[in-house]
C-alpha cells in the first residue's frame, strides 16, 4: 500500500510540475498585458510579485568634478566606467548609485535594496488594441507621444465568422458519413473508408495552391464561403474517423429496437445517434475550433485579397512587424486571441476525454 501511495504521489507531482510549466507562460502573458509600457521595458513580468529589489530613495548625490568618459570614475571607493555608472553600480551591500544625465551636469540617484512589488496595472493596453482610438503615451523624459490604436474588434468578429461555420459544417457532414460507414451497408463502404483514413496523412500545404486556382476560377477567393469549405475539407477526414469510432461503438440493441419499431435511418440518426454522440462531437469541435481560430496560413491564402475580412492571426502578425517593441500591446492582443479558445475548451472539457477514448476499447 505504501508503495502504491508513493507511486501515486510521484505521478501526481510530475503531472503538477508539467501543468505548472505550461501555465507559467500564460500567467506571464496575462500579467504583461496589463502592465505599463515602461514597466515592461524596465523589469520582467515576475517583478509584480514581492521580491527584493532596488528601490529609489529619492536621494541624489552630486557628481565628482573633472571626470572623463575614457577614465574610470571612483565614487565611494568603487571604480567603474561612465557607461557602467549609467547602468548602475552597487557601492555596498544595500546601496546602488545610478548616474542620470550627461557627464558634466548629471546627478547620482540612490537606490536601496529592499522588499518591493509592482502592482501598477492598467486596462489601457486592451482599450488601445480593441478600440482603435488615439492614445497619449508618456515617455521616460516626461514628453508625450500620440499613437493610433489597432482596432482588433473587427478582426475578432471576422475570426468568429470564420471559425463557427468552419466548425459546424464538417461536424454535420462527418456525422452523416460516420453513421453511414458504421451502420449502413452499401457497395464500396470499406474502400471508401480506407480512402478517408488515407486522407489524414495528406499534407495541408500540398492542396492549398490547387484549391486557390479553383477558387479563382469560381470567384470564391476572398470570400467566407471559400475559407469555410477549405477548413471543412481539411477537417473532414479526422472528423469522420473520430466519429466513426464512437458511433460504431454504440449499443447495437438500441438501434435494432428502433428499426424494429419502424424507424428510418434518418430518424435513428437524429433521435438516437446524435444525442448519444455528444462527447465525440464536442471533442472534435474543440479540435476544429482551435485549429481554425489559430490558423494563419489558410486565412492568409484565401482571405488576403480582402483586407476587411482580416482575421486575428493576420492582424497580430502585422502588429509584430509594426509594433515589435510594444510588448504591452502585443501581449494584450495575444491574450484577446486566447480568450475564446479557452472558453470553448473549458465549456466542453467534460466531453473531451470521453470523445477521444471513443472506440479505443472493445469487448
Amino acid at each position: 500500500m505504501k508503495s502504491k501511495n508513493r507511486a501515486a504521489f510521484i505521478v501526481n507531482g510530475i503531472l503538477f510540475a508539467i501543468v505548472l510549466l505550461w501555465t507559467i507562460p500564460t500567467i506571464g502573458l496575462l500579467v504583461s498585458s496589463i502592465r505599463q509600457r515602461d514597466d515592461i521595458r524596465n523589469s520582467p513580468w515576475w517583478s509584480v510579485l514581492p521580491h527584493i529589489g532596488w528601490v529609489a530613495t529619492g536621494e541624489q548625490r552630486a557628481i565628482p568634478e573633472g571626470q572623463s568618459r575614457d577614465v574610470p570614475i571612483v565614487i565611494d571607493g568603487v571604480e567603474a566606467l561612465f557607461s557602467e555608472w549609467q547602468e548602475g553600480v552597487q557601492v555596498d551591500g544595500d546601496t546602488r548609485l545610478v548616474w542620470r544625465g550627461n557627464l558634466r551636469t548629471g546627478q547620482l540617484d540612490v537606490y536601496q535594496s529592499q522588499w518591493t512589488w509592482n502592482f501598477n496595472f492598467t486596462l489601457e493596453n486592451y482599450q488601445q488594441v480593441l478600440d482603435g482610438k488615439s492614445f497619449e503615451i508618456r515617455n521616460a523624459d516626461g514628453s508625450t507621444t500620440t499613437v493610433q490604436g489597432d482596432n482588433m474588434l473587427g478582426s475578432f468578429l471576422n475570426s468568429l465568422t470564420v471559425a463557427i461555420p468552419a466548425t459546424i459544417i464538417p461536424i454535420l457532414i462527418a456525422a452523416f458519413a460516420a453513421y453511414g460507414f458504421a451502420w449502413m451497408s452499401f457497395p464500396g463502404r470499406r474502400f471508401l473508408f480506407i480512402i478517408v483514413v488515407a486522407l489524414l496523412v495528406v499534407p495541408l500545404q500540398v492542396s492549398l495552391i490547387p484549391i486557390l486556382r479553383d477558387y479563382q476560377s469560381l470567384g470564391l477567393t476572398g470570400t467566407y464561403l471559400g475559407i469555410w469549405l477549405a477548413h471543412a475539407g481539411f477537417g473532414l477526414p479526422l472528423a469522420v474517423y473520430l466519429l466513426y469510432n464512437y458511433i460504431s461503438g454504440l449499443p447495437k440493441e438500441i438501434l435494432e429496437s428502433a428499426f424494429i419499431d419502424g424507424a428510418s435511418h434518418f430518424t435513428v440518426f437524429f433521435r438516437l445517434v446524435l444525442p448519444l454522440s455528444v462527447p465525440a462531437l464536442a471533442s472534435f469541435a474543440i479540435f476544429q475550433f482551435l485549429w481554425v481560430w489559430n490558423d494563419y496560413l489558410v486565412a492568409l491564402i484565401f482571405l488576403t485579397t480582402d483586407s476587411t475580412k482580416e482575421v486575428m492571426t493576420m492582424q497580430i502578425a502585422g502588429m509584430v512587424g509594426t509594433r515589435g517593441d510594444d510588448w504591452h500591446l502585443l501581449t494584450a492582443a495575444a491574450f484577446v486571441s486566447m480568450i475564446v479558445p479557452l472558453i470553448v475548451f473549458f465549456s466542453l472539457q467534460r466531453f473531451f476525454v470521453r470523445g477521444l477514448m471513443a472506440g479505443s476499447v472493445k469487448g
